[in-house]
């Protein structure tokens, strides 16, 4: 799994590459999807939502879709943004969250007391 969440950056990368944005601003954009963890100073199921969200493949690729029907590149550096991030995420082991809490997320829990969430 972690080899297929691998190429799917470095296609985001090669996808990048092929819009017309200095090669600085991938490496400055790849971390904002997180900005959606501010859904849980809400609670739990608001956060899992709002990170949910914006860390779902599909969601980045209809932000890329609608990039290219627009032939907005704007749109397309976003969703291009949102599906590296995301693979980035998951070859880390950070995947989609669940309700209950931030480190239960469909991979596997998060961190060295991981074991307590999977019980």
């Amino acid at each position: 799994m972690k080899l297929e969440q691998a190429g799917q950056f470095i296609l985001s990368i090669l996808l990048f590459n092929q819009l017309n944005f200095a090669w600085w601003v991938f490496p400055a954009c790849i971390l904002l999807p997180d900005i959606s963890m501010i859904g849980y100073l809400f609670g739990n199921k608001a956060g899992a939502y709002s990170y949910n969200f914006f860390h779902h493949k599909l969601f980045a690729v209809i932000v890329i879709a609608l990039g290219f029907w627009l032939d907005n590149s704007i749109f397309l550096l976003a969703g291009i943004i949102l599906f590296g991030h995301s693979a980035m995420d998951r070859f880390f082991g950070f995947g989609l969250k669940f309700t209950d809490g931030f480190k239960h997320t469909h991979l596997g829990g998060i961190g060295a007391k991981s074991e307590e969430v999977e019980k």
